[in-house]
């Protein structure tokens, strides 16, 4: 089965409140998840969404295409340098503990990224950043414990 999956991410600030939308489309089935957290990263949310959305599949080996406008993610996958990270313990590299989760999803699917130039009008694209920025803009905001975590090490809170 074939899912078209549209993800964005937020953040207000960079590190600041933070949110991400996705769009899951499959046949005449459509999905919208999100969510905002107290404090995070752009990079964060541009992943998370991609792994929410992933995680929301009912079934393995599906067919997956996700159109990011972060071309963090994408690359990283793409051009395969998240495998090279784990081949070296993800040292010096961020967001290792959200890179971990996407990959066990990875193995489970077939998945292709592709990239969209972000606030160019693509529908779904300004959907996914409507649903990130409202998130992030939210009340009830969640708590990105290993991000808070990290900066508390680092003593930037």
């Amino acid at each position: 089965m074939k899912v078209s999956i549209y993800t964005d991410g937020s953040a207000r600030g960079n590190p600041g409140r933070g949110g991400y939308g996705a769009v899951l489309v499959s046949g005449i089935h459509k999905k919208e998840l999100s969510a905002g957290y107290r404090l995070t990263t752009n990079n964060r949310m541009e992943l998370l969404a991609v792994i929410v959305a992933i995680e929301a599949m009912k079934k393995p080996q599906m067919d997956i295409s996700i159109y990011t406008d972060s071309r963090y993610v994408c690359e990283s996958v793409e051009k395969k340098w998240v495998f090279n990270w784990v081949k070296t313990g993800f040292k010096d590299k961020k967001n290792a503990d959200l890179w971990r989760r996407f990959l066990e999803l990875y193995k489970l699917h077939t998945i292709k990224f592709h990239w969209v130039k972000g606030h160019a009008g693509h529908p779904m694209n300004e959907r996914c950043d409507q649903l990130a920025t409202e998130a992030a803009d939210g009340k009830k905001l969640l708590v990105d414990v290993v991000y808070e975590r990290e900066q508390v090490g680092n003593n930037l809170l």
